[in-house]
């Protein structure tokens, strides 16, 4: 029973210690602090805004960055096969163009002068 009283008197006795603490003067003498405490709070959250908003869009960047890459390879791919010399033949044949069956004949003008 002692002990219970004496529970209840440490309790009673630090209600009195939280009022002092936390009376009217104390609260008027820290508001630029609570201010600043409130000032950081807010650049806390925009900082963190800003740092999603950054990783979105260096996420959209990199994934327009792959589509542009997977297209590159495509148009690349594509303009190596129809540069071979037989997918040449085949586009030009609607024209009249043939290939040649026989070497070219080389011009060399120094060897007519002789």
């Amino acid at each position: 029973m002692k002990e219970n009283e004496k529970k209840q008197e440490g309790t009673v006795s630090s209600r009195p210690e939280l009022k002092k603490l936390f009376n009217h003067k104390w609260i008027v003498k820290n508001i630029p602090f609570f201010l600043f405490l409130a000032l950081l709070a807010v650049l806390y959250i925009y900082n963190g805004h800003t740092a999603d908003k950054l990783a979105r869009r260096i996420a959209r960047s990199e994934k327009n960055i792959k589509e542009l890459e997977y297209e590159y390879k495509s148009i690349k791919a594509e303009v190596i096969y129809r540069s071979k010399a037989s997918e040449l033949v085949k586009a030009v044949e609607y024209l009249g163009l043939k290939e040649q069956k026989q070497a070219p004949v080389v011009l060399n003008p120094l060897e007519e002068k002789k």
